[in-house]
């Protein structure tokens, strides 16, 4: 489980440097591959290659003419095996430099940093989601 966030970097490369204590738990639980995709194109998505196969065999199990699941795949780039940020994505989602990682139970999210604080400040968790999720046990 990976919890937390931290600032990072991506290089002129477009590689992103994972923080330690991230890539050291990605790498000790799921091993040293990775998929990295969005479907908004504003942030980036980083998935151990085991978690990725897992949503791929869900996906596949959808009828081929499913819009939702056609839309969805639209949407997805595709992986490197490693952590380089494929050129349209650090475009559309403004990646360069200082990014945001936040741990999310399985994967990863990569946010352009001052897009991150920009979003948390117009969206702050509200008294509405607190009651939310103590509706959900939480």
């Amino acid at each position: 489980m990976f919890r937390g966030s931290t600032v990072a970097t991506i290089d002129d490369k477009g590689r992103l440097k994972v923080p330690t204590d991230f890539r050291r738990a990605l790498e000790e639980r799921f091993g040293a591959e990775f998929f990295i995709t969005s479907v908004a194109g504003d942030h980036a998505l980083v998935y151990p290659l085991p978690v990725w196969e897992e949503i791929e065999s869900r996906l596949a199990a959808l009828p081929a003419t499913d819009r939702i699941k056609e839309r969805y795949l639209e949407r997805v780039l595709d992986g490197q095996g490693r952590l380089l940020v494929p050129t349209i994505l650090r475009s559309s989602a403004s990646m360069s430099g200082e990014v945001v990682v936040s741990a999310r139970i399985d994967h990863l999210v990569v946010w352009n940093r001052e897009r991150f604080e920009k979003r948390l400040t117009e969206h702050p968790f509200s008294d509405e989601d607190f009651s939310l999720l103590s509706e959900r046990g939480i």
